[in-house]
C-alpha cells in the first residue's frame, strides 16, 4: 500500500505524516490491520528496537476530587466505588514503588489526585521522591500531579523527579464538553513547565470518550508540537457513576489503529499502552507491542490491570524483551536534548536551587492530576450474545475495581 510505504519512510526520517495520511491510517480497513501494524512495526524497531520499557503506578491519594473530568471515577460527584485515602507517607510510597520494581519496572510513577500541588504538596512528594531512589538504585520517577504553578517543576527536578506527566486527553475543540473546572490551555502551560525545568515531558491522549478521528488527530499533532517525550495512549475505561458510563466506543482492531497513528505521528518517542489496554485490546494485545514501546505493569490507579506476570510472559512470547535500567529509553538525538536542557537549567538555578512556601494545606484530589488509567466500574449491561467482528463488545471483560471498600494497599 502506497499510503503505508510513504508513511514508514517518514517515520524512519522523523518527519510528520500530513493530516490526511494520519486520517487515512485510522479509516484503514479491518483486512487491511496486519498491514499497518507491520509498517508501524517497522518504525517502532527502528528507534527502539524489540525493548518493552515497564512503568509502574503508585497512587499516593485517591478520590475526593474538585475537578469534573468526565471520564474520571475521582471526579467532582463521581458514584464510583474507588478507594479513598489521604496522602501515602515516603515509607509506604516506597514499598509499593519496591513492588513494581521487583517485577521489572523501570520507571516509577508517582500519581496525586487533585486540581494540582500545593507548595507543601511539593515538598511531601519530593521527600517521596528522595525515599524511593535511596531504596532503588537507577529507577525513573515521573511525577504526576495535576497543574503546575511557577516554580513547583523545578522544585520536583531538583527532588529528583525525571519526568512529569500531564495529559492533554482530547482535541482543544472538544476539551470543553469533557471537563468544565479547568482548560485544555491549562493543561498545555504545566507540560511547557515541566519541558522547560529540564524534566522529561509526559503527555497523553484518551480515547474511546465520543470524539471523531479529527478530534484524535488534532490532540496527536498537538503532543508532537509540545514535544512530547512519552505519550501514554489510555482508552477510555467507562466508569459506573460517571457521565461516561454507557460509552463504549472502542473495538480492539480500533484502538490498534489508533496506536498506528500515534506511532506514525510520533515515531521517536516513548508511545506508552496504557489505562485500558486489558479491557479495549484483550487478547490482542500482543499486537500492540508492534506499535508501542511501553506498558504499565500491574494494577492502575482505581482499576486492576491485567496480573504482572502475565504481562512479561506476553512480552516474552511475542518475541520482545523487558527493558533493562542500564538502557536509555529515548533514541540519542532526544534523551541528549533533555540531558542538555537539564544542564543548562541546573547551571542558570541560584545557589540551593528553587525555593517555595512550605505553607498551604493539601490540596483536594483531582482529575486534573490523572488520565484514564485512574480506575474501573462494577460492572455494565450485556451485549447481545452474537456480534459482528468489528462490533463493540462490552461484555468480554468485567472491569474490576482495585480493593474498593477493602483495606487493601494501594497496587498491591
Amino acid at each position: 500500500m502506497d499510503l503505508l510505504n510513504t508513511l514508514v519512510d517518514k517515520g524512519l526520517r522523523r518527519e510528520l505524516p500530513t493530516r490526511e495520511e494520519a486520517l487515512a491510517v485510522l479509516a484503514t480497513s479491518d483486512d487491511e490491520l496486519l498491514d499497518v501494524v507491520a509498517a508501524a512495526g517497522k518504525v517502532r524497531r527502528q528507534w527502539f528496537g524489540r525493548r518493552v520499557k515497564l512503568n509502574y503506578l503508585v497512587n499516593l491519594k485517591s478520590g475526593l476530587c474538585p475537578e469534573d473530568c468526565s471520564y474520571c471515577s475521582q471526579r467532582l460527584g463521581s458514584k464510583a466505588e474507588i478507594l479513598k485515602y489521604t496522602w501515602l507517607k515516603p515509607e509506604e510510597a516506597t514499598q509499593a514503588a519496591a513492588a513494581g520494581v521487583a517485577g521489572g519496572a523501570k520507571r516509577v510513577c508517582l500519581v496525586a489526585s487533585g486540581r494540582g500541588p500545593t507548595d507543601r504538596d511539593v515538598d511531601r512528594v519530593g521527600k517521596t521522591i528522595e525515599a524511593i531512589k535511596e531504596g532503588n538504585e537507577g529507577v525513573e520517577v515521573c511525577a504526576c500531579l495535576g497543574l503546575l504553578s511557577d516554580g513547583q517543576a523545578e522544585r520536583l527536578r531538583d527532588a529528583g523527579a525525571d519526568a512529569y506527566n500531564h495529559n492533554l486527553n482530547t482535541s482543544e475543540a472538544t476539551y470543553g464538553e469533557i471537563t468544565k473546572t479547568h482548560t485544555y490551555a491549562d493543561r498545555v502551560d504545566t507540560v511547557q513547565k515541566a519541558h522547560a525545568a529540564g524534566l522529561s515531558a509526559c503527555s497523553g491522549l484518551i480515547a474511546g470518550m465520543g470524539e471523531s478521528d479529527e478530534d484524535l488527530i488534532d490532540v496527536v499533532y498537538a503532543l508532537r508540537e509540545l514535544d512530547a517525550d512519552s505519550v501514554p495512549v489510555n482508552f477510555l475505561i467507562p466508569f459506573e457513576g460517571t457521565p461516561l458510563a454507557k460509552e463504549w466506543n472502542l473495538t480492539p482492531q480500533r484502538a490498534l489503529r489508533i496506536l498506528a497513528m500515534v506511532r506514525f505521528v510520533c515515531p521517536d518517542v516513548e508511545v506508552r499502552i496504557a489505562g485500558g489496554r486489558e479491557v479495549h485490546l484483550r487478547t490482542m494485545q500482543p499486537l500492540a507491542l508492534h506499535l508501542a514501546n511501553s506498558i504499565f505493569l500491574g494494577d492502575y490507579l482505581t482499576s486492576e490491570g491485567q496480573a504482572g506476570q502475565a504481562d512479561l510472559d506476553m512480552i516474552a512470547d511475542a518475541g520482545f524483551e523487558v527493558e533493562g535500567a542500564g538502557t536509555t529509553t529515548l533514541p540519542a538525538h532526544r534523551s541528549e536534548a533533555t540531558a542538555a536542557t537539564v544542564a543548562a537549567m541546573a547551571a542558570a538555578a541560584p545557589a540551593g536551587g528553587v525555593c517555595g512556601s512550605a505553607s498551604g494545606s493539601g490540596a483536594a484530589p483531582a482529575a486534573a492530576g490523572c488520565g484514564s488509567a485512574c480506575g474501573g466500574c462494577s460492572g455494565h449491561d450485556a451485549a447481545p450474545a452474537q456480534a459482528d467482528a468489528g462490533e463493540v463488545r462490552s461484555d468480554l471483560v468485567a472491569v474490576r475495581r482495585r480493593g474498593a471498600g477493602t483495606d487493601l494497599a494501594p497496587n498491591a
